[in-house]
């Protein structure tokens, strides 16, 4: 924001300020927490501490005293945040991801050399996962982890830990590990999503997924065609019992086969066009393919009869494509019209509109601190920032078209 935009809006923001700050019990906190706010919303090249000091006209000691050393809760204001994204986003799904921050040097904490899809490829970077609120017209993050790769916990990083202040119980756990904890975190506060979605990053692991179903959740997960299944109609047989040990466990004949198998078989001619939502130029549409399988791969997870349960199988097959570019599977219920199916499963596109104006806008990737609290505390006020953003402009002039109201079950 410009600086005569920012004045305009000084009475919004101070009250927003002081309703997300207003755990914090020094007033000398929450008058720093309003100055790094206003350092993050105002235009600048850089929104790392000294920058935003310049712009501000006050020393850059006081904005990284507060970020680094003192004791503010900063899971305390995450957790207000978090309320209040849920209640203006309105959202329909939340949406799990993960983001690259490129660094120089070895000093910031959790930095190494590792893919990251920001860079496109393995890079020295930091790698924050992140669990955002998302509709078709807006979205927020909820929820920040820094993720430690397991280089960080070899004794060898002893020193590099010290220096960032990582406490001690916190080592390496996959991302999807960090996106679970994130989802158990927001459920203590009474926050849980009508649906979750993810890429194939998070939907190909089996471990998240059953994490997800055992939590009750429904989700629309993107994978790879590589990921096998049995077919709706496989059943299970039990194995004769010999009189010895434990009874064989249910099993079935057939060999699962992978899911572009499974559409590449049910042909072309199944495809339906759906039209799921309106883009900036044109209605957004393809073909699509729906099935019902039972998935397999390594670690299945079968009913105490054996019976693997029903997963939609989302295909997206353009015309002209000899197979399917994309695959989602589902846990949605079974009668769930297909436009809603695909247009809960295509929301993730929401996100990227949260990365760039994160990063590009308000300055998520300039944190230059070694501090492991420094980072998350960086990353939380950045989110506050852009939610202050996303309430000025869910205010429009006409109201934007409702999304129906879906209530499911997960079974």
């Amino acid at each position: 924001m410009r600086a005569d935009e920012l004045a305009f809006s000084r009475g919004r923001l101070e009250e927003f300020a002081g309703e997300v700050f207003a755990s914090l019990r020094r007033a000398d906190q929450r008058v720093k927490g309003r100055l790094y706010l206003r350092g993050l919303l105002l235009n600048g090249r850089r929104k790392s501490m000294q920058p935003m000091a310049g712009r501000l006209g006050v020393d850059h000691q006081q904005l990284q005293q507060f970020m680094t050393s003192s004791t503010w809760p900063v899971g305390t204001v995450r957790a207000g945040l978090a309320r209040r994204a849920v209640g203006v986003v309105r959202p329909q799904v939340w949406v799990v991801d993960d983001t690259g921050f490129p660094k120089d040097g070895v000093s910031s904490p959790g930095v190494a050399r590792q893919y990251s899809g920001t860079l496109g490829k393995v890079g020295n970077c930091q790698i924050g996962v992140s669990v955002h609120a998302a509709s078709d017209t807006a979205s927020c993050p909820l929820s920040w982890r820094l993720f430690l790769p397991q280089s960080w916990d070899s004794p060898e990083a002893a020193d590099r830990r010290a220096h960032c202040r990582i406490p001690e119980d916190e080592h390496h756990r996959p991302k999807w590990q960090l996106a679970l904890d994130m989802l158990d975190e927001l459920a203590a506060l009474g926050l849980r999503p009508a649906v979750l979605v993810a890429d194939t990053g998070y939907g190909a692991n089996a471990d998240f997924r059953h994490g997800l179903e055992d939590r009750g959740l429904a989700y629309a997960l993107q994978v790879k065609g590589e990921m096998t299944a049995h077919a709706e109609t496989a059943e299970p047989y039990e194995p004769p019992y010999g009189g010895l040990g434990p009874r064989p466990l249910p099993r079935y004949r057939t060999r699962p086969v992978s899911l572009r198998e499974h559409v590449l078989a049910a042909g072309r001619d199944r495809t339906v066009a759906v039209t799921w939502r309106k883009g900036s130029k044109a209605a957004m549409s393809a073909r699509f393919v729906f099935l019902r399988v039972r998935l397999a791969g390594r670690r299945p997870k079968p009913a105490p009869d054996g019976v693997i349960p029903l997963r939609w199988l989302i295909a997206q097959w353009p015309e002209g494509e000899n197979e399917p570019v994309k695959y989602w599977i589902s846990n949605l219920p079974a009668d769930l019209p297909a436009r809603d199916l695909v247009r809960l499963a295509k929301l993730r596109w929401r996100i990227e509109h949260d990365y760039r104006e994160l990063k590009t806008t308000l300055g998520l990737d300039h944190f230059e601190g070694r501090s492991f609290t420094g980072w998350h505390r960086h990353v939380t006020l950045v989110t506050a920032a852009h939610l202050f953003l996303t309430e000025q402009r869910s205010r429009p002039k006409a109201p934007a078209r409702p999304w129906p109201s879906f209530k499911w079950t997960v079974r």
